[in-house]
């Protein structure tokens, strides 16, 4: 059997099995899923706050994709050298 999906990180077995049960002894059974679950809604919240950036981001670059669209071609070339030299400094 291939056990490379019980080595997280590097870790092995044993290793895993000691830092949960340190976690039992510090917070009890009582507390891990309610860690868990706090942690699983901080990770969804975090993922949540990913996406409406990039969807800002989208907003944002298409309309400038807009305003460029109605460019002639030297105005394109100009604005692509204004941008590469902006890019420089």
């Amino acid at each position: 059997m291939n056990n490379t999906f019980l080595f997280i990180a590097g870790l092995g077995t044993t290793e895993l099995i000691v830092i949960v049960a340190i976690l039992f002894l510090l917070f009890g059974a009582t507390r891990l899923p309610q860690l868990a679950k706090a942690l699983g809604q901080s990770k969804k919240a975090f993922k949540e706050g990913l996406d409406e950036g990039d969807s800002e981001d989208k907003k944002l670059n298409a309309g400038k994709n807009n305003a460029l669209s109605g460019m002639s071609d030297e105005e394109l070339f100009d604005e692509a050298r204004r941008r590469a030299q902006e890019a420089r400094k």
